[in-house]
Parts: C-alpha cells; sequence; structure tokens
C-alpha cells in the first residue's frame, strides 16, 4: 500500500510512505494493520515537511477496509482532511 501528499501545482511530491519502506517492511504488508502504519507514518512525515491539511483521494476505491484504516490512523496522528 502507497500513500503520497502532492504539493498543490501537482508537480512535486512532498512526502511518501509505503507498506515497502524499511521501517514497515517488516511485518505483513496487505492488511488494515499494514494501512494503519502506513497512515501513521504519512502523517508523520506531512508534518515534518510542514503540512498539516490534506485532500484525500481516493483514486476509485472504495471507502472502506484498508483505505479507511489508513485515513483513519493518519487523523488520529494529526492530519486535517
Amino acid at each position: 500500500m502507497y500513500a503520497q501528499i502532492i504539493g498543490a501545482e501537482g508537480n512535486k511530491v512532498i512526502a511518501s510512505a509505503s507498506t515497502l519502506d524499511k521501517d514497515l517492511r517488516a511485518g505483513t504488508t496487505g492488511n488494515v494493520d499494514a494501512a494503519k502504519a502506513v497512515g501513521k507514518l504519512i502523517a508523520d512525515r506531512a508534518k515534518a515537511a510542514g503540512v498539516e491539511s490534506v485532500a484525500f483521494d481516493r483514486s476509485g476505491f472504495k471507502y472502506h477496509g484498508r483505505v479507511k484504516a489508513l485515513a483513519d490512523a493518519a487523523r488520529e496522528a494529526g492530519l486535517q482532511f
């Protein structure tokens, strides 16, 4: 699972997180727990880059399961949607 924060102009990736990152690779990578970890990591990296508010684009995926878990974890970590 991947998550990216892209600048308002659409041409620059400000922060990204993935289950393939060294920090998250050790555990399972295709379940709700992994999605929660990605959500927390992307929120931490966004805050470190000075981003506090984002628009959430789920790219056509339904808002349930792993997508919902990622969004909820990012909100709990302080990212505003």
